[in-house]
C-alpha cells in the first residue's frame, strides 16, 4: 500500500509529457495528486492528463493561467500561497516557462516570498538536442523567432553571437521560410536538424545541411510541433592571404613582435608562426 504524498506549501511548476502520456515522472504524479490546487495553461488538458493516470481532481480548485489572464490570474494564485497552500502549474506541454506560460507568476511568488520548486520533466528543446546529432556541450535556447521582417532578419544574423548550438521552435507554417532565411544568414552548408512530433507516432528528425534540409522538405507540408536544431558555425583556419594583409597592417603601426602578437591573438594563431612571417615580410622574402 503507497503512503500518502506530503506537498510542501508553495507553487510547485511541474514538467509535463510532450507526446507520449507515460513520459510524467513520479515525483510529477505525486505533485498532482496532493497539491491544494491546480493551475494549468489549459486546464482541460491537465484534467485530461490526470485522468489518464488516475489521478482525482475531487474538489480541488482548477485555476487557469495563460498569456491572455496572467494579470487577473495570478492574484488568484498569490492568495492561495498567503493561506499556506500548495499549487501545482502545469504548462499545456513540457516544461513551464520555456516558450510557455508561467515566468511572471514565478516572479511574483518570488518576490512576494514564496516558496517556488520545480518538477524537473519533458522538454520540447533539450529532447530535440539529444536526438540532432549536434554539439550539446554549449547550447543556446532561442525561442520563437520574431514574426517581423527587420526584427527576424536580426534575429537570424545573431545567432552565431554566442558560439552555441542554437535550439528554436518554429510553426509548421513558416518552416520553409525559415530554413531559406537560415541559409542565407549562415550559409547553405550550416548542419541543422529540424524534429517534429517528438515523443508523438509520427516523430521525425531530418538532419543535414540548411540547403539539404530547405530542399528536402520544399515539397512537402508539414504538421505538429517543430523544434530547428542549428549547429554552430564551423571556424574557418585564417588564408596565408589573410594573415599577410593582417600583419602588414598592423606593421604599419607597431613593430614587429608587438605586431606579431596582436595578429595571432586576433587569428588564433602561434605567436612564433605569425612572427616568422612577419621576418619575411620585414626582409622582402
Amino acid at each position: 500500500m503507497s503512503r500518502p504524498v506530503s506537498v510542501a506549501p508553495g507553487l510547485h511548476f511541474v514538467a509535463t509529457p510532450i507526446g507520449s502520456a507515460r513520459d510524467i515522472t513520479l515525483r510529477a504524479l505525486d505533485i498532482l495528486g496532493a497539491a491544494d490546487v491546480i493551475a494549468a495553461e489549459d486546464t482541460r488538458t491537465a484534467r485530461k492528463l490526470m485522468e489518464i493516470h488516475g489521478i482525482p481532481v475531487n474538489n480541488r480548485p482548477m485555476i487557469p493561467y495563460h498569456d491572455h489572464n496572467g494579470a487577473e490570474a495570478r492574484p488568484r494564485v498569490l492568495g492561495v500561497l498567503e493561506k499556506g497552500l500548495s499549487v501545482a502549474y502545469v504548462s499545456e506541454a513540457g516544461t513551464p516557462l520555456v516558450a510557455d506560460p508561467g515566468y511572471q507568476l514565478g516572479r511574483a511568488a518570488i518576490d512576494a516570498g514564496f516558496n517556488v520548486f520545480s518538477a524537473p520533466g519533458p522538454s520540447a528543446a533539450l529532447a530535440a538536442l539529444t536526438v540532432s546529432g549536434l554539439a550539446s556541450d554549449r547550447f543556446l535556447f532561442a525561442g520563437f523567432a520574431p514574426s517581423q521582417t527587420g526584427a527576424r532578419a536580426k534575429w537570424m544574423k545573431g545567432l552565431d553571437a554566442a558560439g552555441a548550438t542554437v535550439i528554436a521552435y518554429e510553426s509548421p507554417k513558416r518552416i520553409h521560410r525559415m530554413l531559406g532565411e537560415l541559409c542565407e544568414a549562415l550559409g547553405d552548408d550550416r548542419e541543422v536538424a529540424v524534429c517534429r512530433e517528438l515523443t508523438k507516432r509520427f516523430e521525425e528528425v531530418l538532419r543535414g545541411t540548411c540547403g539539404q534540409v530547405r530542399d528536402l522538405l520544399s515539397e512537402r507540408t508539414l504538421k505538429g510541433e517543430i523544434v530547428v536544431v542549428i549547429g554552430r558555425a564551423v571556424a574557418r583556419a585564417p588564408s596565408f592571404q589573410d594573415v599577410e594583409a593582417a600583419l602588414t597592417a598592423a606593421m604599419e603601426d607597431l613593430p614587429l613582435k608587438a605586431a606579431s602578437a596582436r595578429v595571432a591573438e586576433e587569428l588564433g594563431m602561434s605567436k612564433r608562426d605569425v612572427y616568422q612571417l612577419g621576418l619575411q615580410l620585414k626582409n622582402g622574402d
